[in-house]
């Protein structure tokens, strides 16, 4: 199994200017060992499909609906299939921001997860503690609830392990701990899908750079990087792909 980076944008580049720029950028890339995903907003999505359109970067959005519908009284929301037709190929589901700005529990995870199979994308399905969390020693009792409230049965998508403390804080776990939260998630995985369990990547997030990445991805149960800020700027995300060769 190929070692995956994911760039998610976010609310970036300010402008549809800027994720076009950055699009360039990226495809101007040469040859890579790993494979490549980036999820801009939606407004850009269809320019960037265009732009990495033969690369081998996949596309990603950083949401779908939870409803399988492809049409219908949904205001404001996007399905799957919709952005399928844009030449999406994986969608973001339970980003830590999500959770606590838009107050998305584990059903809603798991219902977009299952609209976004049916739609033919890629789930990456987002788990993590906050720091409270952590510091009672619940950190991995609250990311295997967070995985069995989140996956549906049948599950055959993504994880990214993103602790909510070391998302856009420049603080990073110890590699000990990014180690030892892996495995768990590895553990239970295989638990709940024994079949397929080996297929499916456990990417870690949280403020990886250029110069912690080449250590956090050499870790055992670790499948990529799930990169934030350090996207915005292509040097740094290349740089993180040329750190898991």
């Amino acid at each position: 199994m190929r070692t995956l980076i994911a760039g998610n944008w976010k609310m970036n580049p300010p402008g549809l200017a800027g994720a076009e720029a950055l699009a360039r950028a990226l495809r101007l890339s040469a040859a890579r060992a790993v494979d490549l995903l980036v999820c801009p907003p939606f407004t850009a999505l269809a320019s960037v499909a265009a732009l990495l359109r033969g690369t081998g970067i996949a596309l990603g959005a950083q949401d779908c609906a939870a409803t399988g519908e492809a049409g219908g009284a949904h205001t404001g929301e996007i399905s799957a299939a919709m952005l399928r037709d844009l030449g999406v190929s994986h969608v973001i589901l339970g980003h830590s921001e999500r959770r606590a700005h838009q107050a998305e529990s584990d059903a809603t995870v798991r219902a977009k997860a299952v609209a976004a199979a049916a739609a033919g994308l890629i789930p990456l399905v987002c788990v993590g503690e906050t720091e409270a969390e952590r510091r009672a020693g619940r950190a991995q009792a609250v990311v295997a609830g967070q995985l069995a409230g989140s996956l549906p049965d049948g599950f055959s998508g993504i994880i990214a392990y993103e602790p909510v403390w070391a998302i856009g804080t420049g603080l990073t776990p110890s590699a000990g701990e990014i180690a030892a939260m892996h495995a768990a998630i590895a553990a239970d995985l295989a638990t709940r899908f024994p079949a397929r369990a080996a297929a499916l990547p456990v990417l870690y997030g949280g403020s990886v750079k250029p110069g912690n990445a080449a250590e956090v991805l050499a870790l055992a149960h670790v499948g990529g990087a799930l990169v934030g800020g350090a996207s915005l700027v292509a040097e740094d995300f290349l740089a993180i792909a040329a750190a898991a060769r």
